[in-house]
């Protein structure tokens, strides 16, 4: 496993921007994701990316979010535009072994420790 750390971390109004870091303490050669969880719901897929730049989007952040990579740095980054209240959560960066757009977190075995996002309205 390849551990993982997200910074960027805010508050901000409806209608802003932000962006997550994520780093990765070593190569990942495989499919990174961004996953985030509210307050008393589940964890929920945003947004992955393949080694190669392929990406998949919740319909939810489709055309607001966007999802890079740096393989030189083993970094993604999530672009957060026009956020909205219920964007507010704790984003998650996660690793998968899979080479392919997998969106369950099931299939992702290594977890940083979250960025709190706030937007507020």
């Amino acid at each position: 496993q390849v551990p993982v750390a997200e910074s960027g971390r805010g508050l901000v109004q409806t209608g802003g921007s932000l962006k997550l870091s994520c780093a990765a303490s070593g190569q990942v050669l495989s499919t990174m994701a961004w996953f985030r969880q509210a307050p008393g719901k589940e964890r929920e897929f945003v947004s992955a990316i393949t080694w190669r730049g392929s990406t998949h989007y919740a319909d939810s952040v489709k055309d607001r979010f966007t999802i890079s990579r740096d393989n030189d740095k083993n970094a993604i980054y999530l672009q957060m535009n026009n956020l909205k209240p219920e964007d507010t959560a704790i984003y998650y960066c996660a690793t998968t072994h899979f080479s392919y757009l997998a969106i369950n977190s099931q299939d992702y075995y290594s977890w940083g420790q979250g960025a709190q996002v706030t937007v507020s309205s």
